[in-house]
């Protein structure tokens, strides 16, 4: 992990790479490095650190010169983020300049193997191995050293190599992790995602696992493992590059919590007609859906939390019993799935490793698959029976808001269709929850005009070292994406529990000044909630109540008090999620961190 780019043609490479490299940097990453092909063979420069950092050290040792190269932004898997596991790395003697996004899992039987060739290395990576590997099966053709090595490594991969007597050619590869060829005249274009070529073209192979690509500065041939030459049809990228800058906002995040109106509103609109929830890309007949097992629903991080909403709006409405798992600890529980039964797959980047492993799993044993992705044409979307887009465009900041908003407004949309075909919903009924939807959009522009009442609220705890959050029902599933947030941009220590749970442990940890978020909106549950409200208070927390405008009784036991409009109770997360969006990104802005790039974190985690 965690960005490749690459470019042949009669430009200078340099300029393009560090450009492509800039526009992958949300992707996450720690060091950086290119290779470009020039008179004195291939140079390589990379260093720890950022892009910047690359960049100073390019002006004091001199940018690459030549028409050739490949570059790369790492987060570390193998081996300390430092200039030495920086990528590119050389094989052999030196021949073979190598980028790899992923991870090897058969590196170790594979470098003892290469170490009795005489393979020196000088890395803790896997990727060197690759290099390596590639160096060992090349005897002149490239496209079988790359066949070769696809066949006798395991893991997830996307590499690019250069090779110093082909001057002239960059062959790539893909299995598991994301890599699209970028079409132009006269030079082609390589990378891990489309913003990173969208200034130089909207024309696009994307790789399919297994899949081999040689490019030339005048053509592109694609190949299966099996070096047999395949054709695919290009993709046109149809948003504009404005859509990946910043637009005024100081960060990518800011000015994405900002676009969740129209996120939602973009998701939504196109699902709405005359009063009826109508999803076109959900092919389940009325008579599949009545006749739905189990619901299966698999997702990391935000989306997992987005998918344990959904397990209480769809049980509410639907009547349909879900399962809920994190994607990394579902294949490996050797889950009960049947083939009445249903997957639905949640990842905003659709390349996520293992979301897509537990995709495969469910499909292997049956379950049909309806995926929730953000990204066109990714591989979770390619490998669903069904795919639902979010619409949410490019989110470019690390944690995400705009794309988790619009995961729940598709849950609801689900949640709504599954229970008017089962009969648990009136015609009525669905009109009106229809109308209510088709607001939001609306209403959350009032809930974004907080952000001063946040601010100051940030000001107030931003010297905080733990913060709690308690919920019950679906505003445990909120309380989770805001401890979720806090912690992941401000790195202050963040939890978030079932408010039921405070007495049978959690409320040991809760000391004299402790902030503590009550999250408090379901009115089933506010009773009870309160009780955990004044147990938390009565050992010395300061709590922050997040509640419906209507209701007043958390105030005399509140330090503060945030307030949200009124709306049905499983429409409640799309207005209570944003406060904490907000007060999160204040928090991270006050202690001086890297709000857009979290530290060791990744955009799109293609390693499981």
């Amino acid at each position: 992990m965690c960005g490749i780019v690459g470019y042949i043609g009669e430009n200078s490479a340099s300029p393009v790479l560090i450009d492509g490299l800039k526009k992958l940097e949300y992707r996450g990453y720690d060091s950086a490095g290119i290779a470009v092909f020039g008179g004195e063979g291939v140079q390589v420069k990379k260093t720890k650190g950022r892009i910047a950092d690359l960049e100073q050290k390019l002006v004091i040792e001199g940018t690459p010169e030549g028409s050739v190269g490949i570059g790369h932004t790492r987060w570390a898997t193998h081996g300390a983020p430092d200039d030495l596991n920086a990528h590119p790395h050389r094989g052999g003697n030196g021949r073979i300049t190598l980028v790899h996004n992923g991870i090897i899992e058969n590196y170790i039987e594979l470098k003892i193997m290469l170490e009795q060739k005489g393979y020196k290395f000088v890395s803790q990576t896997d990727t060197e191995v690759l290099a390596h590997l590639f160096d060992f099966f090349y005897n002149g053709d490239s496209l079988e050293a790359m066949s070769n090595v696809m066949k006798t490594v395991r893991g997830s991969y996307a590499a690019a190599v250069l090779i110093d007597d082909r001057p002239d050619e960059i062959i790539a590869a893909r299995k598991d992790s994301p890599l699209i060829v970028g079409l132009g005249k006269g030079e082609n274009f390589l990378a891990s995602d489309i913003p990173a070529v969208l200034k130089y073209t909207r024309e696009c192979y994307l790789l399919d696992d297994n899949q081999i690509a040689l490019l030339t500065r005048e053509s592109v041939k694609l190949y299966n493992i099996n070096k047999q030459e395949i054709h695919k049809d290009i993709y046109h990228v149809t948003w504009d590059v404005e859509a990946a800058e910043k637009g005024g906002f100081d960060h990518f995040m800011k000015k994405e919590i900002a676009q969740q109106p129209g996120t939602v509103r973009d998701t939504l609109s196109p699902r709405i007609k005359n009063g009826s929830v109508v999803i076109d890309e959900l092919s389940l007949s009325d008579e599949e859906i009545k006749n739905i097992g189990t619901i299966h629903i698999v997702a990391c991080g935000s989306a997992w939390h987005v998918g344990t909403a959904a397990k209480y709006i769809i049980e509410h409405l639907a009547g349909i019993p879900c399962e809920v798992d994190l994607a990394s600890e579902f294949r490996y529980r050797n889950p009960i799935v049947r083939p009445s039964d249903i997957c639905i797959v949640i990842s905003q980047s659709g390349e996520t490793a293992d979301t897509l492993a537990a995709l495969r799993e469910a499909k292997g044993k049956g379950a049909k698959i309806v995926s929730i992705v953000n990204v066109v044409a990714s591989t979770i979307a390619r490998e669903s029976d069904d795919v639902i887009y979010t619409l949410a465009g490019p989110e470019i900041a690390v944690a995400t808001t705009k794309a988790f908003s619009a995961q729940l407004n598709v849950v609801y949309l689900l949640a709504i269709k599954f229970a008017k075909a089962r009969g648990l919903i009136s015609k009525e009924e669905e009109e009106k929850y229809c109308r209510e939807m088709l607001k939001l959009p609306e209403i959350i522009e009032g809930v974004l005009k907080m952000d001063p009442y946040l601010k100051e609220l940030a000001k107030k705890y931003v010297n905080s070292e733990n913060v709690f959050f308690i919920g019950r029902g679906l505003d445990y599933a909120i309380s989770l994406e805001g401890s979720l947030k806090l912690k992941e941009i401000s790195y202050i220590h963040s939890e978030a529990y079932a408010a039921g749970e405070l007495k049978h442990g959690t409320i040991s940890l809760i000391e004299e000044g402790t902030p503590v978020f009550a999250v408090a909106t379901q009115p089933d549950l506010l009773e009870k909630t309160l009780g955990n409200i004044k147990e938390v208070k009565a050992r010395g927390a300061k709590v922050i109540a997040l509640v419906g405008e209507n209701h007043t009784d958390a105030d005399e036991f509140a330090d503060d008090i945030i307030r949200v409009p009124e709306v049905s109770d499983f429409l409640m997360p799309s207005l209570t999620v944003v406060p904490l969006q907000i007060f999160a990104y204040y928090m991270a802005v006050g202690r001086g961190c890297d709000v857009d790039k979290p530290r060791n974190l990744a955009k799109s985690v293609t390693v499981e």
